[in-house]
């Protein structure tokens, strides 16, 4: 079995692409268990964010597990194959264990070393743990991800040198050097509830807005978030109102249509002051802002299009000249140390999950030799029924300490074999010169499926 990650992300297609894939809640329990149901495919969960949609995968067979998961992605996108594949990445086997612990870390999102991906990755764990489609495989490789996030976070100051989603948007409004300048003193309109809101919210309080406004569909949603923070909450109904009472909106819902549009944004300008802008920052996927909003007088628009040019030109940057960087100083010390702990946690992985690819054969053979004793005691117990029982148990106890130490260095010999990585089956050669079961090893693989399943 390996693991297979099929995807698309900001840095292979444009927002217009990735907002035809966006999912709700319901379509991502969906596309998870299609995955799942597969042919190919015996694991299956959902990576989902505002700038990627990725499948990850535990299969069988190469080539015809990334036709399935393909063709699950470019009928969700409602294009033809050939619009969508070209966007599409693979990655495989060890690539894909290193590719997730790049995005878990932060160092493939738009806003390098981002921490809110950590959280996505563990909702991607859970979705799966939910709805049965994650198995020991995905289990694993997932709990994995989130440790090295963990310790990228913890070891190096990726937290402190890299922006959130949130500050990096509100920096590409051009007003000023410094984001907390544009929230400091104003009246902030956050609308949403989910984890981007949450970060919005915070975020702004932290910077000292005058007031923050927290709209969402849900009222208890909106009610807990703004409790948090020292917010108020209103109803999505009441939006068109709040619009007017805003100095700055930050909207980032799930919603398929549009929440916020050009009529509502004139008509909440009406009867300001020319010097009374308005700065909005839409970081939904689909858009909840109608673009036409940048035209009209007096209003700044950031979407996600503009952070994704911005990373495009940033990294155009970073390639044309070995001293330019996308982060400077400590932010690149702290993307190279990130980087060196995914590349530890990859080769680690790797090594521990060869060594448990021999697990169930070492299980399968120490059963064996236990069944060779117990048989061996029963014959000694038909010829010599009226032997002492202590004797009989201290033979018993001899038995099995020859039969532990006959197989304790082949056992131990073959783990370290198995982490060779020079191809060969060191789990097939123990089994074939031992005449094992097939069954048997295939009975302890279910065995240890059943009982890590979460």
């Amino acid at each position: 079995m390996s693991v297979l990650v099929v995807g698309v992300s900001h840095k292979t297609a444009p927002v217009a692409v990735l907002e035809r894939l966006a999912l709700d809640a319901d379509g991502m329990v969906k596309l998870a268990t299609d995955a799942a149901a597969a042919e190919h495919v015996t694991e299956a969960t959902v990576v989902a964010t505002c700038n990627r949609l990725e499948v990850y995968a535990e299969v069988d067979r190469f080539h015809g597990s990334i036709e399935e998961v393909s063709r699950l992605l470019v009928e969700r996108s409602g294009e033809s194959s050939g619009a969508l594949v070209p966007h599409l990445y693979v990655h495989y086997d060890e690539s894909a264990v290193a590719h997730l612990f790049h995005v878990a870390s932060g160092l493939d999102s738009m806003a390098v070393g981002e921490a809110q991906i950590l959280g996505q990755t563990r909702d991607a764990l859970r979705l799966g743990q939910e709805l049965g489609t994650v198995g020991p495989a995905l289990n694993s490789l997932f709990q994995q991800a989130l440790r090295v996030g963990k310790r990228a976070h913890a070891e190096t100051d990726i937290d402190h040198s890299a922006p959130s989603m949130v500050q990096a948007a509100l920096s590409l409004s051009g007003d000023a050097a410094d984001p907390a300048e544009l929230v400091r003193g104003r009246r902030v309109l956050v609308v949403g509830a989910g984890s981007m809101a949450a970060l919005a919210t915070a975020t702004v309080a932290r910077f000292g807005a005058a007031r923050v406004t927290v709209a969402n569909r849900s009222p208890e949603a909106a009610d807990r978030l703004a409790a948090e923070h020292g917010a108020v909450a209103v109803a999505l109904a009441d939006l068109p109102d709040a619009l007017g009472d805003a100095d700055v909106i930050i909207t980032c819902t799930g919603a398929t249509g549009l929440l916020v549009t050009r009529d509502m944004v004139e008509t909440a300008l009406s009867g300001r002051p020319a010097d009374q802008g308005l700065l909005v920052v839409d970081l939904a996927l689909p858009h909840d802002v109608e673009p036409t909003v940048r035209d009209v007088a007096g209003v700044t628009l950031v979407d996600l299009t503009m952070l994704a040019e911005q990373r495009s030109h940033a990294n155009e940057s970073a390639d044309e000249s070995a001293d330019e960087t996308v982060s400077e100083g400590a932010s690149e010390d702290a993307i190279e140390g990130v980087r060196r702990i995914v590349a530890e946690e990859v080769t680690a992985f790797a090594s521990a999950r060869r060594q448990a690819s021999v697990t169930p054969t070492v299980v399968a053979l120490r059963s064996m030799a236990t069944s060779v004793v117990d048989a061996e005691v029963e014959r000694l117990d038909s010829r010599l029924p009226e032997l002492d029982p202590a004797v009989r148990a201290e033979l018993l106890q001899t038995v099995r300490r020859v039969a532990d130490k006959l197989l304790h260095q082949p056992t131990v010999r073959v783990k370290e074999l198995a982490d060779a990585q020079d191809g060969v089956s060191y789990a097939t050669a123990l089994a074939e010169l031992f005449s094992l079961d097939p069954e048997a090893v295939d009975a302890v693989t279910r065995a240890n499926v059943t009982e890590e399943r979460p």
